[in-house]
């Protein structure tokens, strides 16, 4: 089942990512559990509290650059949805499964990995999905995009009116 979402969207960053918060350029190098190493992908937050749980999900809290967009995202795939996941192969205990990053270095590939490229492949920009950050509630959601630009149909705009992260000083 594709959604849209029309709204402000959450992302603590790594400060080594700060000057390019609109690249998805750390889960390309490294993978994440909806996407492969060499896929783009950036992942965002519906609230800043869990933007912040989802970058510091080991130890401490650590240096964090929080930034938010405005968006506009179709054909969004909704993990909520109990059938829907059913017919793309895949269930709510496969998503919440932690074992992603041992899936991904054994075979190469993580199965919910391997459901975000059906999904990508099926025209979808993204998908909706709980987060799995320790401390996080189902109402707790993120939203990971693999495709997104400056239009339709997954318009997402940085919120910098200020140019803060534009500045060399």
């Amino acid at each position: 089942m594709s959604i849209s979402y029309r709204g402000k969207l959450y992302r603590a960053l790594n400060p080594v990512y700060a000057r390019e918060p609109l690249s998805g350029r750390g889960a390309e190098l490294y993978g994440g559990r909806f996407n492969s190493r060499g896929v783009p992908a950036l992942y965002l937050s519906l609230s800043v509290v869990t933007a912040l749980r989802e970058a510091n999900q080991v130890g401490n809290l650590q240096p964090t650059t929080l930034v938010a967009y405005d968006a506009d995202i179709d054909e969004l795939f909704d993990c909520r949805d109990a059938l829907a996941l059913r017919d793309q192969g895949m269930d709510a205990a496969t998503l919440a499964d932690m074992s992603w990053r041992d899936q991904m270095k054994t075979t190469g590939e993580a199965a919910t990995q391997a459901f975000a490229g059906r999904l990508m492949a099926s025209g979808h920009m993204g998908l909706m999905v709980r987060s799995y950050a320790p401390g996080s509630s189902a109402d707790d959601m993120n939203v990971v995009l693999w495709k997104w630009g400056d239009r339709a149909p997954a318009r997402l705009t940085l919120i910098d009116d200020e140019n803060r992260l534009s500045r060399t000083t």
